[in-house]
């Protein structure tokens, strides 16, 4: 099973403690060595996501959307980033070098044709920019991959 995430970033600390148990209830039981999840390993879901996946002695492929990708992310975030880069047993790069709309749009798009099921932290609401989340649900959508949503009730970003 390859299991994509995508989700919003920068959720409070009680968002994020009712995301991680969604998470963690959303991976397969089963199995493990046939567990692989597909990631851009951005802070939130899509860290919190393949950080499961490694416990749990699954394996973690890495879409990587623009060569200036982990510049763009948080400072405090990037030991996180280096730790699950260098776990990958493989990385997929959409070629772009700024990390822009465009670059975020891509990786969506690639992230989408690794995966068997894409997992969503995503509240429904239009994405805040292209390449955000709820782009990453549509495209699945597009393209036939089932997806999950995950979003704690009544919860407000």
């Amino acid at each position: 099973m390859r299991i994509g995430i995508t989700g919003h970033r920068g959720l409070t600390a009680e968002l994020e403690a009712q995301v991680r148990q969604l998470l963690e209830d959303a991976l397969p039981s089963e199995d493990p060595s046939t567990l692989t999840v597909v990631s851009c390993i951005a802070d939130g879901p899509d860290s919190w996501l393949a950080e499961l996946a490694l416990k749990r002695g699954g394996r973690l492929e890495v879409i990587v959307p623009a060569d200036q990708y982990r510049d763009g992310l948080p400072a405090r975030h990037h030991p996180v980033y280096d730790r699950l880069f260098n776990s990958a047993t493989a990385v997929h790069r959409t070629g772009h070098l700024e990390s822009d709309e465009t670059a975020h749009l891509a990786g969506g798009e690639l992230l989408i044709d690794h995966i068997d099921k894409l997992v969503a932290v995503w509240d429904g609401l239009p994405a805040r920019g292209q390449g955000g989340t709820a782009d990453v649900v549509a495209h699945a959508r597009r393209r036939g991959v089932p997806v999950e949503l995950l979003w704690p009730k009544g919860a407000h970003r």
